[in-house]
């Protein structure tokens, strides 16, 4: 299957915004029954990561801790003033592989997809690439 690519506007520097529905519609549409599916942002002030999304403040736990481990504006060399945000990138990581099975990703009762915004409000991409077995 062609990679699909979908956009996230994203309203804070830092956020995460779940784009579960997204992803799911993607997978739905491909007819893929059984594969994987890799999803890719193209940002290095940005990430995605799989966790819970029962509960919003587990967001709001994560966004704060990982601003507590790497502050913004704490003397960087990177000129540009978001090094933090380069960092916090790297520790979350720029793609996540998903299992399809059944035609729908194979996620935990309780998670969730999300992009990491870290270097915000922007547009970004997510680029989606499903293989079917």
């Amino acid at each position: 299957m062609e990679m699909k690519t979908f956009t996230v506007k994203t309203a804070k520097r830092e956020q995460l915004v779940d784009i579960t529905a997204e992803v799911m519609e993607i997978i739905s549409k491909s007819g893929v029954n059984s594969g994987i599916c890799v999803l890719y942002v193209p940002h290095t002030t940005a990430a995605i990561t799989i966790n819970e999304n029962a509960d919003p403040s587990v967001r709001v736990d994560i966004e704060e801790t990982l601003s507590k481990l790497v502050p913004y504006g704490k003397g960087y060399r990177h000129l540009e003033g978001n090094a933090d945000s380069h960092i916090k990138s790297t520790l979350v990581a720029p793609s996540i592989t998903l299992i399809i099975e059944n035609g729908r990703p194979v996620l935990g009762t309780w998670q969730g997809i999300f992009f990491c915004e870290f270097d915000g409000p922007r547009t970004r991409k997510v680029h989606v690439k499903i293989i079917s077995d």
